[in-house]
């Protein structure tokens, strides 16, 4: 099982804050650094660790937190991931340490871990253990080696050291040499814990008796269980050659700035070689190496000299050690380390990967409130990977610092989507190299909306001017309301919400459109009932909860000139008779003077402003020159002085008129009697109440003349009706049945045979069916006489001529002479009774009457008939 080790960062932790104001907030911005530690090659679905448990989430938080792995790297995603439902981390993909790390002493993975709900960012650092997996190699599968026989026991020939990929223990190497009494093996140590395989001479050899050896070097690492790799060692006796080459240096060190072009030198090495001739040309190669470096390096056979082959990058590789071997025209072999760092240079900008991003962000959110994760990685070294990040663009928002190069864009203040709805701040990384580089990325932000507004309206107080007696429904005035959110907290709807129109009462008298803010008019309006009311008109929004505000609408009813004016004085009469006998009168006397005072109009106009003012004129009097009315006042004065020609009983008659348009008018009727005073004025009132008797029974008179009369007109009319009605149902009469337009049927109707002797006594209707048009509701029994058509009837023929031609009836012998009679008799006597029998029991509506002489044709729709 994967060992874990969970380590806590201090405030100290590199991480700083933008301002005071974010550390309330930012309590929780010391993140945790979760650490692991799993072994290589680890199968896929192994256990690595319960990530959600170390993060502190339990099992009922994961489904809404929703834990997940995120990384900038570009294969750290492949190679772990959580399970949704327990929160433990996994191996995703198989993780060899030597293809991740190389030679490198130490390998971790580092990813970030993210939650939402609230979003936050931990990193989580798993670091990989080697396994012994590797075996030592040797570059060649044969070493050929050439010892001169004059060679004395004790020399040293250094043997190719194998390489193992493994670190630590699992790459500590120990060699073993297969028995020989001649050679043995010995050990040099090495920079680095290395140790040099060396052939060791223990006796003269002599090519006479020998002249090859084969032995075989195998090398041990120190893994459990231990690896081993072997090579063979075919060793030459010779007669010569008695120096091997020998390096100036043991180990050879070089630095190179990384981006070197290809072909640059790196450094040159040198071996010398005591011998002359052949035997002293040295030349070089490598020894044991990666194959990476044939791909990098290549070194001159003759002077030695180490150049590059292509540019060489400090990211991927920051040091190279491998070996080199120099041999002699002999064939003896030195060896030496050759051990090149790589300089960085800032030739890489930062890179900068968004993790994660909240979007839409609602306007409500806190102050702090983590918009954005973001992963910033410079793959230099030093002050060339040192990143430092910030937001440029004008935004409510900062950014933040965290652990492992990640970094947290958190709101600074409020948002507002009414003053804007988006944000676009560009987020710029800089490393501290020289020059610096530089990289940036934009970021949009949308800001979501929340009800935090109510409606406003255009005016805090409306007011309407309607005039009265307008149509029920008519338009008042239209109310708007604006609310600066969206979608449905923005929907604005209308409602009345009370008001004041004294005793009449508000509800009733107008109505609010929901959607449009129209107000409408319940009723008919009065000005002389209700001049003004008010009403609260409520706009509420769609949000919830809803939001709303009122205005109060003020409604003003405008006068129409709708009233007459209405006279108190004189008081009207209803009657003529009764205004003849109860009718007030002023008495004036005779010796009034011009101007004298009779008496006042008054009256009164309902109505407001011009409608209500009234003016007086004098329209009718008995005496027009004696008085005049006041235009303004009412006032009824004498013109002149009263003679004694003027007439005792004077009738005056004033309108009172408005100034409305149009204007209307009421009339006051004034009785002045002409007298010194009232016992003189006795007789005339009198004589005035018994014509106002007779006036009054006269009147009564009439109306009862006018009633008798409407009676007996009504009684004329309904009797005239009756006999319509009864002469409708029992039809025509006889004489009009004659003015019939056509006098027999077009379909060839039949007659009876002998009307040459005359009529007969009596006056008869006739209804016959007609052969070619008879149907079932006519169908009468068949008659037993001849017939003829109706242009035989009608023409001049004689009686024997009919009678012959309409012999051969049917039942009619032909020599019979009495078959005429008979017939005629028996027409007249038999069927018409039974016609006429049916003619009244069937339904007459719709039918035709057609008549020729004295005879009737009764013809129905349905059939043809005549008669």
């Amino acid at each position: 099982m994967a060992v874990r080790r969970r380590q806590r960062l201090g405030q100290g932790g590199g991480r700083a804050l933008l301002g005071a104001v974010l550390l309330c907030v930012w309590w929780r911005a010391a993140a945790e650094r979760v650490r692991y530690t799993i072994a290589e090659e680890l199968g896929r679905g192994s256990l690595v660790g319960p990530l959600a448990r170390d993060l502190g989430l339990s099992a009922d938080e994961l489904p809404a937190r929703k834990l997940q792995v995120a990384s900038a790297g570009k294969k750290q995603l492949n190679y772990f991931t959580v399970n949704e439902e327990n929160g433990n981390l996994y191996v995703n993909e198989r993780v060899d340490r030597e293809e991740m790390c190389g030679s490198s002493a130490t390998c971790s993975i580092s990813f970030e871990a993210l939650v939402h709900n609230p979003l936050n960012i931990f990193h989580v650092e798993v670091a990989i253990e080697d396994v012994n997996d590797n075996s030592p190699v040797f570059s060649k599968a044969v070493l050929d080696l050439d010892i001169g026989e004059w060679t004395l026991p004790g020399a040293r020939f250094p043997l190719e050291m194998a390489r193992d990929t493994d670190i630590g223990r699992n790459s500590l190497l120990s060699y073993k040499l297969t028995s020989d009494p001649s050679f043995s093996l010995s050990m040099k140590e090495k920079p680095g814990g290395k140790k040099q395989p060396e052939l060791v001479l223990e006796r003269t050899l002599d090519r006479e008796k020998q002249s090859s050896f084969e032995l075989v070097l195998t090398a041990v690492d120190g893994g459990d269980p231990a690896r081993t790799g072997t090579v063979q060692v075919l060793i030459n006796v010779t007669d010569a050659n008695d120096n091997p080459p020998v390096f100036n240096k043991g180990v050879y060190e070089a630095r190179v700035a990384e981006n070197l072009p290809a072909g640059s030198l790196v450094l040159q090495v040198r071996a010398t070689d005591a011998d002359a001739g052949a035997n002293g040309r040295v030349s070089y190669s490598f020894g044991n190496v990666p194959d990476g470096v044939h791909s990098l390096f290549a070194v001159d056979s003759e002077n030695g000299e180490i150049r590059t082959v292509i540019a060489l990058d400090f990211e991927e590789e920051n040091k190279y050690i491998f070996g080199l071997e120099a041999t002699d025209g002999g064939g003896l072999t030195d060896h030496c380390e050759v051990q090149i760092d790589i300089m960085d240079e800032n030739d890489n900008a930062p890179e900068i990967t968004i993790l994660s991003l909240s979007n839409p962000v609602p306007e409500d959110a806190p102050m702090g409130t983590v918009v954005a994760l973001l992963n910033v990685n410079d793959p230099d070294s030093g002050e060339n990977g040192q990143v430092s990040c910030e937001l440029s663009g004008e935004a409510p928002l900062s950014i933040v610092a965290s652990p492992g190069g990640s970094y947290k864009v958190v709101t600074a203040s409020a948002l507002d989507r009414e003053q804007a709805s988006e944000h676009r701040v560009t987020v710029v990384a800089r490393d501290r190299g020289r020059p610096a580089l530089s990289s940036s990325t934009e970021l949009v932000l949308e800001v979501s909306d929340v009800n935090d507004n109510a409606p406003v309206f255009e005016e805090a107080a409306y007011s309407a001017y309607v005039a009265e007696n307008n149509a029920a429904g008519a338009l008042l005035l239209r109310v708007q309301a604006r609310d600066a959110d969206a979608g449905a907290n923005g929907r604005v709807s209308y409602w009345l919400a009370g008001g004041s129109a004294g005793a009449a009462g508000a509800a009733p008298l107008v109505s609010v459109e929901a959607r449009s803010g129209a107000l409408y008019a319940q009723r008919s309006l009065d000005y002389e009932q209700c001049r003004e009311f008010s009403v609260e008109v409520r706009a509420q929004d769609g949000g919830a909860p809803a939001r709303s505000s009122t205005a109060t609408v003020r409604i003003f009813v405008l006068d129409r000139n709708d009233n007459a004016p209405r006279v108190l004085w004189p008081a009207a009469v209803a009657a003529p008779a009764e205004a003849a006998a109860v009718a007030p009168f002023e008495v004036v006397p005779r010796s009034a003077e011009a101007g004298y005072l009779v008496a006042k109009v008054v009256a009164v106009d309902a109505d407001a402003g011009r409608n209500a003012w009234l003016s007086y004129e004098l329209v009718q009097a008995s005496e027009p020159a004696l008085f005049r009315v006041g235009l303004h006042s009412g006032e009824v004065r004498t013109a002149r002085a009263v003679s004694e020609r003027d007439a005792a009983k004077q009738r005056l008659v004033a309108v009172v008129k408005d100034h409305g348009q149009p204007a209307l008018s009421a009339t006051a009727t004034l009785h002045v009697v002409l007298a010194e005073s009232l016992q003189e004025a006795l007789p005339e009132l009198s004589e005035r109440a018994a014509g106002a008797e007779a006036a009054a029974a006269a009147e009564l008179q009439f109306y009862l003349v006018l009633a008798l009369a409407l009676l007996s007109a009504l009684f004329v009319l309904s009797v005239a009706l009756a006999v319509l009605a009864r002469l409708r149902r029992a039809g025509p009469p006889a004489v009009l049945r004659c003015l019939g337009a056509q006098r027999f049927s077009v379909a060839g109707a039949a007659f009876p045979a002998d009307f040459c002797e005359g009529t007969l006594p009596y006056s008869y209707n006739l209804c016959v069916a007609a052969s070619a048009r008879a149907v079932p509701e006519a169908a009468w029994p068949p008659p037993p006489v001849p017939v003829l058509s109706a242009e035989e009837l009608l023409g001049a023929d004689s009686c024997e001529k009919t009678n012959l031609s309409n012999s051969a009836v049917e039942g009619e012998h032909p020599g019979d002479p009495d078959a005429s009679q008979r017939s005629r008799v028996y027409g007249e006597q038999q069927i018409l009774p039974t016609l006429f029998a049916r003619m009244d029991n069937s339904d007459t509506k719709g039918s035709h009457i057609r008549e020729i002489g004295q005879t009737t044709i009764y013809a129905p729709e349905s059939s043809s008939f005549v008669h």
